[in-house]
């Protein structure tokens, strides 16, 4: 088991210029910190929190083109996120899966020829190779139809992805630290000033309490929905608000359908909700979409937004979703750039990055984003970065694997069955569930072992101190929380006290974050 004896990584050294710090470490920050760390540029990103603890784990898990966003007539960013799917699928075997959707039709909601239309133009425009393509289900006779109300006979199906959203963040982190980036989480920015051409950033570790101050040449400002707080607070630059806060809760359920696709149900206010099958045991069910005007590490989901989804899914499914079935909701704040759309669902989804200057010294914004564009997202971002800086060299991630991704012909169930054989006193289930978390890369801690015992104590479901090692070596974790939230989500199937038992063990055992 890997073990470290230093409370927390070193702090950078004042005197050496950064290329280009990254305030943020969510999906989009993570990606860009990935991008420039591989193009040659040196790397600093900070995270006041945890990875992806805000918004990047807090979406509903889809790497899809965005089928309603076609309403709204958004087609470069649905043909952009169409034909970033396959890409990170690719990329991503271990974390990213297809999914296929049932949208059953009604009646006087929106007419059939406008979903046919619609899923023609997201079958065509992206160019789609290996998902399959739309097709329409007779619901009498489907399995798909056998949980919904019989009042539904016809529904349309067609194809998007599922990612494991938190881990799909921390492995691009891991990857930005393989490329020689510094990755410091619990670690706030909270102060840049300009000087001399290069920015003075000082920073504060939210664990010890020890500030120090790190120079670059170039901030970017990927705090997502602190994007404008980080302006006025850090950056003492004062610009009107350009960013809509957007809440999106969801509630997680006991299974309520055995087979593995997922519905999307239309409401008649006009929003849509997702019912995903979800770590084999529960049914998710969300999103709302509601303006948001208090602190974003504050928001929760509202007894409002629990009755709105179980009531929408309940218009659907034969047995009724009420609050009181639900085991666990999360909430999540969207950053979106504010286009000044009267409702919160049809507030723009695209992503809009601004470049100014604060004295001689530059600056870029993001505002807006969603996982499936992130990749795409930090390529252009690397074009602001390019005509700052000077060209190191050119786009790379579109073929490059994130750690874990290089099995051969990214076939996530060869590598299960070789991991198994390789592995034998794995059982079926840990072998799976291993594989689809870490890849290629769970040899890491696995490759000595011959029993469970070499693997150290299990905390249950196979977590084993081990596993937990490797996390905090190389993922970043520090507490239970990180473990078993965002690094898995083990906490939706072990009993409550094991947290504690977590951070007991990592207390005693006083493993530092992952080194940067």
């Amino acid at each position: 088991m890997m073990t470290h004896s230093q409370p927390s990584p070193p702090a950078p050294a004042a005197d050496a210029p950064f290329d280009v710090f990254v305030i943020g470490g969510g999906v989009n920050g993570c990606g860009i910190a990935r991008d420039a760390a591989g193009r040659g540029y040196k790397v600093h990103l900070a995270e006041m929190n945890d990875l992806a603890s805000g918004t990047s784990s807090k979406a509903t898990k889809l790497i899809h083109g965005g089928l309603r966003y076609l309403e709204y007539y958004e087609f470069r960013l649905v043909r952009e996120a169409l034909m970033e799917r396959e890409i990170l699928w690719r990329n991503s075997p271990h974390l990213i899966r297809p999914l296929r959707f049932v949208l059953p039709y009604f009646k006087g909601l929106r007419p059939a020829w406008m979903l046919r239309l619609g899923l023609f133009l997201y079958d065509h425009i992206g160019g789609r190779k290996k998902l399959p393509a739309t097709r329409t289900l007779n619901l009498r006779s489907d399995e798909a139809g056998k949980p919904l109300k019989p009042i539904f006979d016809k529904a349309f199906e067609y194809s998007d992805c599922w990612v494991n959203d938190a881990r799909f963040v921390a492995l691009n982190a891991r990857d930005a630290a393989d490329r020689g980036a510094t990755i410091r989480t619990r670690c706030k920015v909270i102060s840049a000033r300009q000087e001399n051409g290069l920015w003075r950033i000082r920073l504060r570790d939210e664990r010890s309490g020890a500030e120090n101050e790190v120079t670059a040449r170039l901030i970017i400002n990927a705090a997502g929905p602190w994007v404008d707080k980080v302006m006025e607070g850090v950056l003492s630059h004062n610009e009107p608000n350009q960013v809509r806060l957007v809440q999106g809760s969801h509630i997680v359920v006991p299974k309520m359908f055995e087979h593995d696709r997922c519905y999307i149900f239309q409401n008649p206010d006009g929003r849509i909700i997702f019912a995903i099958p979800y770590e084999d045991e529960f049914t998710l069910i969300g999103t709302t979409d509601q303006d948001y005007k208090d602190d974003p590490a504050k928001v929760a989901i509202t007894p409002e937004e629990t009755d709105y989804l179980c009531k929408a899914a309940s218009e659907y499914f034969i047995k009724p979703v009420t609050p009181a079935d639900v085991v666990w909701t999360y909430s999540g704040v969207r950053p979106l750039y504010d286009d000044k759309a009267s409702a919160a669902q049809a507030a723009t989804r695209d992503y809009v990055i601004k470049e100014e200057r604060i004295g001689s010294s530059p600056l870029l914004n993001i505002f807006g984003g969603k996982i499936t564009t992130y990749r795409r997202l930090s390529e252009h971002m690397l074009q602001h970065v390019e005509k700052i800086l000077g060209a190191r060299s050119g786009p790379w991630t579109e073929d490059a694997p994130l750690p874990g991704g290089d099995m051969p012909g990214a076939d996530l169930e060869a590598f299960i069955r070789k991991l198994t054989a390789d592995k034998p006193f794995l059982s079926p289930a840990l072998a799976r569930r291993l594989a689809k978390a870490y890849g290629t890369r769970a040899m890491r801690f696995l490759d000595k072992a011959n029993s469970l015992a070499d693997l150290g104590r299990d905390f249950g479901m196979g977590l084993s101190a081990s596993e937990i090692d490797y996390l905090v070596q190389e993922e970043w974790a520090v507490t239970s929380e990180d473990i078993l939230w965002r690094r898995s989500k083990l906490g939706l199937h072990l009993p409550a006290e094991v947290a504690g038992e977590i951070d007991a063990y990592l207390a005693s055992k006083h493993v530092a974050v992952a080194g940067a």
